[in-house]
């Protein structure tokens, strides 16, 4: 049986880097009331909401969209343990947020993006935005209406002026950035045609990898989402006509029939894919693992050897989907980490990673603005000496 952790320890990673993120409150928040007559609401049937920094000047007409993360409910249990948190109801949502990293106001700390209309979009459904089913257990009162969610929280955007966007890009971060893959295209057909548009992805490329005991636990675990949720109707048809709709949760199958063009940040050592897809607890019952996957300095020499096969099958997996579009891109370190563009210590400091002596910043801006292409992969662990430890990042 699949352990139900897999939710939990995403909900505590990224509730973490949700309180690293704020440098003060002063964003307010936006509340969709119109979206609750379109049934697009949270799980617990409360109205979608985003928080929205006005662009200025030369950045007056571009819009950076970002997703927040925080992991996705698989049954009814971890449903209704997320309905009366902030990650299912904008009832629980905090009022203001302060903005850094790649939603930062500052030119020193966002050279590229610091002027255009940044919006963070509060995740509330459970299932990166894919979600659509009409009907509602009158027991539990759940919502799973994430694709509508995400289709409200777009055309607000446009009626604020969005539909005069000279130039779009859909974020996010882990559940988030799996989001912005997976309603890349969705988002692309929502803007204008004349608008270009791009999609990045931060922490959100999961794989479909095989865990310590050469099984694909994942797969079970996203295919719990998947029918619970009933995204296995919304999920981009390019892939669902190709195979079975649950492995369309997985980025390796949607990105090469994709037609936005995307530019995906993670590092090939993700924490939470070490530590749910690699050696999920149900796979390792001894807890021989327990120390390694959370600290790769205690790892054995066999085990090490196993989480270098796993940054293998990352690359594998990155090279069957993204590179098959010129126009994608990437940034994949050696760091034990999991979502770089929301803070500004690990998106622009001193202690921010780099590859090949490229921040993850500078990567992004050459891709989008097509200075240069950027597809860097740095070597393996322990190599990277501007890799910040775990408990700074």
């Amino acid at each position: 049986m699949v352990n139900i952790k897999f939710g939990v320890l995403s909900f505590l990673v990224c509730a973490f880097l949700l309180l690293n993120n704020a440098q003060g409150g002063s964003i307010p928040i936006t509340l969709v009331q119109n979206a609750v007559a379109q049934g697009a609401v949270c799980l617990d049937g409360s109205p979608p909401a985003y928080h929205f920094d006005k662009g200025s000047g030369s950045g007056a007409n571009n819009w950076i969209v970002h997703i927040e993360g925080g992991a996705w409910c698989r049954d009814v249990k971890t449903c209704l343990a997320r309905k009366d948190t902030a990650l299912g109801s904008s009832l629980k949502m905090d009022k203001t947020i302060g903005f850094s990293g790649v939603l930062s106001s500052k030119q020193a700390s966002n050279p590229d993006f610091y002027n255009w209309n940044r919006i963070k979009v509060k995740y509330c459904d459970g299932s990166s935005f894919t979600g659509d089913v009409e009907a509602v257990d009158p027991s539990t009162k759940l919502y799973y209406r994430g694709r509508r969610v995400f289709r409200a929280v777009i055309e607000d955007l446009l009626a604020i002026g969005m539909s005069s966007a000279q130039n779009a890009i859909l974020s996010g971060c882990s559940a988030g950035g799996l989001a912005s893959i997976l309603n890349c295209d969705n988002f692309r057909s929502l803007v204008p045609t004349s608008t270009k548009v791009k999609c990045l992805a931060d922490a959100g490329y999961f794989i479909d990898g095989t865990d310590i005991n050469g099984k694909k636990t994942i797969e079970t675990f996203f295919g719990d989402v998947a029918r619970l949720h009933g995204s296995t109707k919304t999920l981009p048809s390019s892939c669902t006509s190709r195979m079975q709709p649950e492995l369309c949760f997985f980025p390796q199958n949607v990105v090469p029939t994709m037609q936005t063009p995307i530019f995906i940040i993670n590092a090939a050592y993700d924490f939470w894919q070490l530590k749910n897809i690699l050696a999920p607890s149900s796979a390792d019952k001894s807890k021989q693992w327990a120390n390694c996957k959370v600290n790769l300095t205690k790892c054995s020499s066999s085990q090490l050897e196993v989480v270098q096969g796993y940054r293998q099958q990352f690359l594998n997996a990155l090279s069957a989907g993204v590179s098959k579009n010129a126009a994608n891109g990437w940034f994949i370190h050696s760091c034990y980490a999991h979502c770089q563009i929301g803070t500004q210590l690990s998106w622009l400091s001193d202690k921010s990673v780099r590859v090949d002596q490229t921040t993850i910043p500078k990567a992004v801006g050459d891709w989008y603005f097509e200075r240069s292409p950027k597809r860097l992969t740095d070597t393996p662990y322990p190599s990277n000496p501007t890799c910040v430890s775990v408990s700074d990042d």
